[in-house]
């Protein structure tokens, strides 16, 4: 039996689906002894537990922890921990957690005589995500990483105590290998996308160029060298959607006044499905993703895609075909490849661009 634990709330966001696949998975194979999360499916009181975030919203109401992503992402990710670890009373043979949020969990499953501590890197290896991180920094001015010293020290611990570690993209499996990390002690996963996501029975036919891209808007998923290549069309008739919300107040100064500069790009916070379903390409310029969901989403609704080299899912990418894979860092790239598409759209795009 496992006990499974994730801060992210279940079936939200790309670590909240994840989250929930697991579950999922864990309960038919009658192997779900509990989960921990702050908010739990419906119907699932007897398995579900709930982890209050009370404390971490006053010190981001009343103190300048708001300011500093990465100091308030680690404490988050510690209050989470600790209350799980507090809380753990389950019966149970494994306990599984996810990077950044275990250690404490961890010391005392093996307290509590748990056999197995597993361990999912919904991220490549913490040190080559600071490296990505600090390159976007170095690359378009602004530090707005959630990764500090503190988190990739408490990581790094984790990855020594784990029995198991669990990665869902060879990108991220390889990168732990190349950290020194025994390929024996990793366990290759599977994602998946909802159900809801399919091709759509018509696309808008108004001769718009429709981009769209899904998550944290901040510089280390490059959403700036996404602006940059769509400013650059040769079109004009194009729009651009960002589905999600920015990370930090320096970000939504920065979108406001892309925002105010050119009305052809919006934000539109919410379910992805339509603006993925409308779209003539989704454009993930992230520096760093072990995996990345909504690209996959967009696949799923007959989208082509282009994604960076340091992607998880570029693994689904057949280049030329469904989407491309580009250097990483390069809006240059963005551009050439949303180029191409406007003048000679892949076979998984339904809708056509006139030209101006």
């Amino acid at each position: 039996m496992r006990v499974i634990a994730c801060r992210s709330a279940y079936g939200q966001g790309g670590l909240g689906q994840h989250f929930a696949q697991l579950v999922e998975e864990s309960r038919m194979q009658n192997e779900l002894a509990a989960y921990y999360s702050h908010t739990i499916k419906p119907g699932d009181e007897q398995v579900g537990r709930l982890i209050d975030y009370i404390k971490l919203k006053k010190l981001k109401r009343y103190t300048p922890l708001r300011f500093y992503p990465s100091w308030s992402g680690y404490i988050g990710e510690n209050i989470f921990d600790k209350k799980v670890a507090k809380e753990l009373d389950v019966k149970a043979d494994a306990f599984m957690g996810f990077v950044g949020k275990s250690l404490h969990s961890f010391a005392q499953a093996k307290k509590l005589g748990y056999k197995k501590l597993e361990l999912i890197a919904a991220n490549s290896h913490v040190r080559n995500v600071q490296r990505l991180h600090d390159k976007a920094a170095r690359d378009l001015g602004m530090k707005d990483t959630w990764l500090n010293e503190a988190l990739i020290r408490k990581t790094i611990k984790e990855y020594e105590r784990a029995d198991f570690i669990y990665t869902h993209s060879e990108y991220t499996r390889q990168s732990l290998i190349n950290e020194g990390i025994s390929p024996d002690k990793l366990k290759k996963t599977h994602l998946k996308v909802d159900d809801k996501f399919i091709p759509p029975h018509d696309k808008p036919n108004d001769g718009i160029f429709r981009v769209v891209y899904a998550g944290r808007v901040d510089t280390t998923k490059g959403i700036p060298l996404l602006i940059e290549a769509f400013s650059h069309l040769s079109i004009k008739k194009a729009q651009l959607t960002l589905v999600g919300g920015w990370s930090s107040s320096r970000m939504k100064q920065t979108m406001m006044a892309w925002m105010a500069k050119d009305n052809r790009i919006k934000m539109a916070p919410g379910d992805p499905l339509i603006p993925f379903q409308e779209a003539d390409v989704y454009v993930h310029p992230t520096y760093e993703d072990g995996f990345a969901y909504a690209p996959m989403e967009a696949l799923a609704c007959g989208v082509p895609v282009i994604v960076t080299e340091d992607t998880g899912m570029k693994e689904h990418v057949i280049d030329g075909d469904n989407g491309y894979v580009i250097p990483t860092g390069s809006w240059q790239a963005i551009h050439e490849r949303m180029e191409h598409l406007i003048k000679a759209p892949l076979a998984k795009t339904s809708s056509m661009v006139a030209s101006e």
